[in-house]
């Protein structure tokens, strides 16, 4: 049984070493036997997944993981930073790879205990006879390469709120790192999860005001949008939207996680992890160019507050104005700072902040025509049309560990959105002759959130316990309101020669006024219990929820309150295999109160699911290769879609029942320091099993999703050295426009292409300097998707050229 550190139950080891030192008086402590001892602690081989960042942190997480503990002087490791290690190894070998560079040496006072040390009298760096030598080893690819250096990440929190390994994570997790984000120069959300099983994207087609994504056949828009660990709300129409620039990583968990999230739908969610402060000395600016006339320029910058500080600091900026395809406006403006405080190796707490504009089109749905046609242009007007949108955001991040049994931590975060938006919308018909219409809305939402935790790490008997349990409270609040002028001949549009351009007065809010309300409060927990190889997992959670809305004008008060609550539960189990084998079965529930009316106002019930998946996955000890596969069975009750009768396409109704069957592969792998890969298929067989339809296909959802992305460096000694070359294909099949089964969207596939160069590899003169161009949906196409009544064309050919600089 792995050893744990002092305070807690030590193992037959530790027991032993008590015992010894208790009976000094009658027998003698054999020295030799005690070194023996430490030195087999020392060479057992485990798992490590340490980020990198200040020294004091990655010693902490090591102690954690190895069941050690470590000492030293803070004085010795103030202002030092780590690579961190991430992969199979022992303790001493981790370790050497976590003090490479330092100038430190360590060694095993005993089976229990490691002592870090500066060598007195030498210069940084030299050791002495009796210490080890603090050299970078080699374990395969992985040695010493955190997270963001790999295409495959080692650990996720997302699925656990615990930093647990991938492999010993009893879901299917798909992590799109820094590294890969990079290599792709993923501009959207939607196009950093582009390459993960499980996830389809653009179901409305090429659409930059939302990121719209299905996970495993279900909708996963609005419900499943979590930034750092807390939701980003969805409440009437606005979205807050995240730029892949300001984040190290971007976590698909698959599957119901009410038990950790509360109310959410059986999809899952997209956790997006934000750049902040880490004691990291960061100097990065980009410069970007690309379709249609797209200019962008980015910095990250960050380092400590004046030398062996315990502050540190990290601004990343983001500035944007251009157009995408369609005449679509895609400008972003955004400041993202934070400062980092870590008096101590148990305390730690991260404030930060966002402030960002966003300006895109009001609609950008395409023209249909009255014999339901989809034709190639936008049925408003490119300059006409906005939505314009700001976005705030502060908070905070606390982490404290009491001691080696209790760790405190709590999330914090206040974010404020606010939205005005205009286009203009097809009346009728004369001919070829469109008659529109202005329409107007505007929005302004405030969200609170705070997640309390205790995480508990203890031993019974033989059970090794690392217990998570947790209150968290969220509440939002939404005042949307929209208008609408007469139709007018200023606006009309003739398909046969269309003249875009116009110019006219914006629509009043005076038509329909609505005001949301959302207080969501939940007590949860969930035990991760080792033995031997066995990993359980048993969790539960209380959610409770109120939400209300209505009030037409500014005196009549809210009504339609509703207030519900569920508990939702989750149990797994997994082996691993000492080879990086991990077969595991799970099963999870999830519960999601709706607030959508039916064509007689009545608010629908609310949406409840429940998944069974069994799976596995394949890490090789010491490699930065990550293999998995995954079945699920997912059934979810009175899920909500548009009503096709109500011509507003502003009521809904209730499906009844879907059931999604389905299975996933999914590779992200560094076959070796050139060739990186990204694979992932889906199969999907979403069926309607009870209410209206039954027997039919859910609309938008591809019974086969496929995607590769390969990309490959020229090293040293090649003919171009630094050239990278990456190419991927994503494929979707065909699925229906609706419910009814009636019509189909066709199969699409789409080839992507990449290029890089470091001039580094050249001259170390230019280390640092980094060029990429990037070209999405080589072909053009712009195949048209349709979605219960409303179509969309997709994104076409997108290029961008990049030139980035770190020093």
């Amino acid at each position: 049984m792995t050893n744990r550190m002092g305070g807690r139950t030590l193992g037959k080891t530790g027991k032993a070493l008590i015992t010894a030192a208790l009976m000094t008086t009658t027998v003698g402590i054999s020295l030799a036997a005690m070194h023996r001892e430490a030195v087999a602690q020392s060479e057992m081989m485990a798992n490590f997944s340490i980020p990198a960042g200040p020294l004091s942190s990655a010693l902490t997480v090591f102690g954690r993981q190895a069941g050690l503990q470590v000492t030293y002087l803070a004085s010795i490791a103030a202002g030092r930073n780590s690579a961190g290690f991430s992969g199979k190894a022992t303790p001493r070998q981790a370790l050497s790879t976590i003090l490479a560079g330092s100038g430190l040496q360590f060694s095993f006072a005993s089976a229990t205990t490691v002592a870090i040390s500066a060598p007195a009298g030498q210069a940084a760096g030299a050791v002495g006879d009796d210490a080890t030598e603090l050299k970078p080893i080699v374990l395969g690819s992985a040695s010493g390469a955190s997270d963001n250096e790999t295409i495959a990440a080692q650990a996720s929190s997302a699925a656990t709120k615990l930093d647990t390994p991938l492999v010993k994570t009893a879901r299917s997790v798909s992590v799109v790192t820094k590294k890969e984000l990079e290599q792709r120069q993923a501009q959207t959300i939607l196009e950093a999860v582009g390459y993960s099983a499980g996830v389809t994207t653009s179901q409305s087609g090429f659409d930059p005001r939302f990121d719209e994504l299905h996970i495993r056949g279900y909708e996963a828009t609005y419900t499943s949008d979590y930034k750092d660990g807390l939701q980003q709300p969805y409440m009437n129409f606005s979205m807050f939207r995240t730029e892949p620039y300001s984040l190290e990583r971007v976590e698909v968990v698959k599957g119901p996680v009410s038990v950790l999230y509360g109310a959410g739908t059986p999809a899952g969610i997209v956790n997006k992890v934000s750049k902040v402060a880490d004691g990291s000395r960061i100097r990065e600016v980009e410069t970007l160019y690309g379709t249609k006339d797209r200019k962008q320029v980015a910095f990250d910058i960050g380092d400590t507050v004046g030398e062996d500080s315990d502050l540190s600091y990290r601004v990343v900026g983001l500035a944007r104005n251009g157009e995408t395809n369609f005449d679509i406006e895609d400008d972003s403006y955004l400041v993202q700072p934070s400062l980092t405080w870590q008096p101590t190796n148990q305390t730690k707490v991260t404030f930060y902040g966002l402030a960002q504009k966003i300006e895109t089109d009001g609609s950008v749905s395409a023209i249909v025509d009255e014999s339901g046609k989809v034709h190639d242009l936008r049925a408003s007007d490119p300059k006409y049309d906005y939505q314009r949108t700001s976005q705030q955001q502060i908070g905070y991040q606390v982490e404290h560990e009491f001691n080696d049994l209790l760790t405190f931590r709590q999330n914090l975060r206040y974010s404020h959105l606010g939205l005005q938006a205009r286009y203009l919308e097809v009346y009728d018909w004369s001919g070829t002759v469109a008659h529109r219409y202005p329409f107007a809305f505007r929005e302004n939402m405030n969200v609170f959130q705070v997640d309390n935790q205790l995480e508990w790490t203890f031993d019974t008997g033989a059970l090794s316990h690392k217990l998570l349990t947790g209150i968290d409270y969220t509440k939002a609040g939404s005042t949307f309101r929209y208008g609408y002028g007469d139709v007018d001949p200023a606006f009309d549009l003739d398909i046969s020669n269309p003249r875009y351009g116009i110019s006219g007065a914006t629509a009043g809010y005076d038509n329909y006024r609505q005001k949301a309300r959302l207080q969501q409060t939940g007590v949860y927990g969930i035990d991760q219990i080792e033995l031997d190889n066995w990993n359980f997992t048993l969790g539960g959670r209380q959610t409770w929820v109120q939400q209300s809305n209505g009030g037409q004008s500014e005196s009549e008060p809210i009504d339609d309150h509703l207030a519900t609550g569920a508990f939702s539960y989750q149990a797994s189990a997994l082996y691993a295999f000492d080879n990086g084998i991990s077969p595991y079965l799970s099963y999870a529930t999830s519960f999601e109160p709706v607030t959508n009316r039916s064509a007689t106002n009545e608010i629908l019930d609310p949406a409840r699911g429940s998944q069974i998946e069994a799976g596995v996955k394949y890490q090789p000890p010491g490699s930065d290769i990550f293999l998995s596969a995954a079945a699920y069975h997912i059934v979810e009750k009175n899920k909500p879609v548009l009503d096709p009768s109500d011509p507003t396409q502003t009521t809904y109704r209730s499906l009844g029942e879907v059931t999604n069957n389905g299975f996933e592969l999914e590779a992200r792998a560094e076959i070796s320091e050139s060739l990186n890969l990204v694979a992932a298929y889906t199969y999907t067989h979403s069926e309607i099993t009870g209410g209206e339809d039954v027997g039919n296909m859910t609309a938008v959802t591809p019974a086969h999703v496929a995607s590769l992305w390969a990309n490959y460096t020229l090293l040293d000694g090649s003919a171009l050295p630094g050239l990278s070359a990456g190419a991927g294909l994503r494929y979707a099949s065909s699925n229906y426009t609706s419910t009814a089964n009636t019509d189909k969207n066709s199969a699409h596939v789409y080839f992507d292409a990449a290029l890089g160069y470091d001039f580094g590899a050249v001259d170390a003169k230019y280390d640092g300097l980094v060029a990429a161009l990037n070209v999405r949906n080589i072909a053009d196409d712009r195949s048209g998707i349709c979605n219960e009544g409303a179509c969309y064309l997709g994104q076409g050919r997108n290029i961008t050229v990049s030139v980035k600089y770190r020093w």
